[in-house]
């Protein structure tokens, strides 16, 4: 081990002692694994090169350890690459690339290609059936027909205790959701046919807003597309434990709506007892609140 430590330090090993290390991580003993496991990831990228040759090991615990430390490291990137984002950009971000990018983070191996891809087809889909439908009313009932109906998209009652529910890739997926990721779908499918709506985050709850000049109507997408008024909204906040407070039917910005996704998130965690997660979620919470 005092060798090992050695070159760890110096960051080079020969091929005789990068076998052995790599041998070791498959120890009975967990002090030697984690050991192992340390001293691997503090070569980097370097050990990737080495690991990935051991996901084809006859060892079974080899094997898995040696994807599990790949796992981390790309989850590593992944954060880099989410905590990057959000510290280039301002309240005005792209609100779906940020959440792939926050999918990623815990999904790193994730298509975003794809995913876009598929959104970009159920948009054409919906546009060609909305061209049927002429007031507001009626263009949503349709948008919630297809979304919620034909896609069976729906809230998740378990969500407080899913972080599947929280990530847009498994909300795709799964086609399950928080209300504020049903609300991300929704957003992107509306973006892309140039409807105008926003999200509004109410206090416990998120919701869509399609405004015009003529028209006001809300959209709870957690209840399959339920259309509500504004005295709706009203009678929600004044019959709950918020009250009523000027601006809460507002538009919430793309950078606001993603803090309060990872807070969800880290709420998530947190009701799991999840630390480790919740701690990485903090994280990302105190880069988007600076």
């Amino acid at each position: 081990m005092q060798t090992i430590e050695a070159n760890s330090q110096s960051k080079t090993l020969t091929e005789k002692q990068r076998l052995a290390l790599i041998s070791l991580l498959a120890d009975d003993d967990p002090a030697v694994y984690r050991l192992i496991r340390s001293k691997l990831l503090s070569y980097g990228s370097e050990a990737e090169k080495w690991l990935h040759a051991e996901i084809l090991s006859s060892d079974p615990k080899l094997r898995r350890r040696a994807r599990e430390i790949l796992e981390h490291r790309a989850r590593q990137r992944a954060d880099e690459a989410f905590l990057d984002y959000c510290g280039r950009h301002g309240e005005e971000l792209d609100l779906e690339e940020a959440s792939f990018l926050l999918a990623r983070t815990r999904y790193p191996e994730i298509n975003c290609d794809a995913y876009t891809a598929l959104l970009d087809s159920w948009a054409s889909e919906l546009q060609a059936r909305l061209a049927k439908s002429f007031s507001p009313e009626s263009k949503l009932d349709e948008f919630n027909r297809y979304l919620f109906g034909e896609l069976d998209f729906r809230g998740n009652e378990q969500y407080g205790h899913d972080p599947d529910s929280c990530y847009i890739n498994q909300i795709v997926d799964k086609r399950r959701g928080n209300p504020i990721g049903l609300c991300g779908v929704y957003l992107f499918l509306a973006r892309r046919i140039e409807m105008p709506i926003a999200g509004i985050g109410l206090p416990g709850h998120f919701i869509c807003r399609y405004q015009s000049t003529k028209s006001e109507i809300y959209v709870d997408c957690y209840r399959q597309g339920a259309l509500l008024t504004k005295a709706d909204c009203v009678k929600y906040l004044l019959q709950s434990s918020y009250g009523l407070v000027e601006g809460q039917l507002s538009p919430v910005s793309p950078r606001r709506m993603l803090q309060r996704m990872c807070r969800n998130l880290g709420t998530t965690y947190g009701h799991l007892e999840e630390t480790e997660e919740a701690a990485r979620v903090l994280r990302y919470l105190e880069t988007l609140t600076r």
